[in-house]
């Protein structure tokens, strides 16, 4: 680009410095004139392609910043997945043993609830893996936003899970209540 802008420069400062006219009605022409804009012109075409050069280093430096944007929002939906998990995985635990606990959980829906439960950590775990593929090679040559899309995907799904998780709980709490309630009451009536 500086190189076309020299040469135009050269062949305008040549064809006006060549060119006197002696004819009537014809300008006599300045050679100094055309020198000094000549130098003028070329000083401009040396501007214009340092110009253009800070405007490709600035692309370059926008382009960086989103790359290590886009990895900072990847982190941190990381970050929040993997606290989600352990929320869930302290609820389950917490939970699961606070229900199979109760005297109102009958021995053969032991079974049921844990596996209730322990599908929801499996699915869990499962997420986590496919995070960490996801995150520690290039999987399936993606973009960094359509690999956060799919983390922002997972992250949702997370708290879906807690939320299932506690749906479930309250689920099991209200059977215990309801069975307690009846024990209650069939053993006032006993008592009379």
């Amino acid at each position: 680009m500086m190189r076309k802008l020299i040469c135009i420069s050269i062949f305008i400062l040549l064809v006006c410095a060549t060119g006197t006219a002696t004819a009537q009605g014809w300008p006599v022409y300045d050679n100094t004139n055309f020198i000094s804009l000549g130098k003028q012109l070329i000083e401009s075409a040396k501007q214009t392609s340092q110009l253009l050069k800070t405007v490709e280093f600035l692309k370059q430096q926008k382009e960086r910043i989103e790359k290590v944007n886009n990895v900072l929002k990847q982190l941190k939906a990381a970050r929040e997945i993997v606290a989600n998990n352990q929320r869930l995985f302290d609820m389950v635990r917490g939970d699961l043993r606070e229900i199979l606990n109760s005297p109102y959980i009958r021995p053969e829906e032991v079974r049921h609830v844990s596996d209730a439960f322990n599908k929801i950590i499996d699915r869990s775990l499962e997420d986590l893996e496919f995070m960490e593929q996801l995150l520690t090679s290039n999987f399936l040559e993606m973009t960094d936003a359509e690999r956060l899309e799919i983390l922002q995907q997972q992250k949702e799904d997370s708290r879906e899970m807690i939320m299932e998780i506690g749906v479930k709980k309250r689920r099991y709490e209200m059977v215990i209540d309801f069975r307690e309630m009846q024990d209650r009451i069939n053993n006032r009536e006993e008592s009379y």
